[in-house]
């Protein structure tokens, strides 16, 4: 299994690289660069292998995404079909979720939530919990069963900095970082440890309110843009994955192939 795995957020795209199912590299790209979006899909694909028995030196793989951001889609639609001459396949429409899903509007669940949770689930087979900072912070449970039940979603570090400063008069906006201490000595300190500790916080809770609904404390796993910041403040967590929507990505394109064998 050859395959560019694109994963669609709402400011970076992160493209990975898998060569006979094993992954060979991700690579993070502004959402707002299509130069620099265009020249990593070209060349990423030329490292794809053309097909044994292609009298058109067509190449054997295939380009699949997650996507939380359509008008992006719309742009590396375009940039593939331009340049390399193919498609993308969608996760979710094109590609069925390798998970089952219990929430009341399936179809309105981002796709990047999904796959993640069924990433994180194939390795653990039990309950597991997936939170992924980014822009927007997600929390989301996967039973004993492997069926994902939902979540929480709540504004990512960046996203909470800038709607402090934009809705108030005097508070600056930051960049948030690990605080040296947990109150703040000043107004950028106090905003900066006040947005970090809500994180850490917020998923703690969160895991804990999960765990009484299912009766058991899940395995708990980090991923996202956001997670190195605060990793090591949360001792609860059982892993800390880099890039596991990349890796929801492949899975489930490769239970979709293995499916119609």
């Amino acid at each position: 299994m050859n395959l560019i795995a694109i994963d669609i957020g709402n400011t970076n795209i992160g493209v990975g690289l898998f060569l006979e199912g094993e992954e060979q590299f991700v690579k993070s790209v502004s959402g707002e660069s299509t130069a620099e979006l265009t020249e990593v899909l070209k060349s990423t694909w030329e490292m794809i292998p053309v097909a044994k028995h292609s009298t058109e030196s067509k190449r054997d793989g295939v380009l699949v995404a997650s996507s939380a951001k359509p008008a992006w889609t719309d742009v590396i639609r375009d940039i593939v079909k331009r340049t390399i001459g193919e498609k993308i396949l969608l996760v979710g429409k094109d590609i069925p979720y390798p998970i089952d899903l219990s929430v009341s509007e399936p179809d309105k669940v981002g796709a990047d939530r999904v796959v993640a949770a069924s990433a994180a689930y194939a390795v653990v087979e039990q309950a597991v919990v997936v939170a992924d900072f980014g822009t927007a912070v997600t929390i989301d449970l996967v039973d004993d069963r492997g069926v994902f039940c939902g979540g929480v979603i709540f504004p990512g570090f960046e996203s909470s900095a800038r709607a402090l400063h934009q809705d108030t008069a005097l508070l600056p906006e930051i960049q948030v970082t690990k605080p040296d201490w947990p109150f703040g000595r000043n107004t950028v300190e106090a905003i900066d440890a006040g947005i970090y500790y809500s994180a850490v916080g917020a998923l703690q809770e969160i895991v804990r309110r999960y765990a009484e609904v299912i009766g058991t404390w899940p395995q708990t796993v980090i991923t996202g843009s956001g997670a190195k910041l605060i990793k090591d403040d949360c001792d609860f967590i059982d892993s800390y994955v880099p890039n596991l929507v990349i890796k929801g990505i492949a899975l489930a394109y490769r239970k979709y192939i293995e499916s119609k064998e």
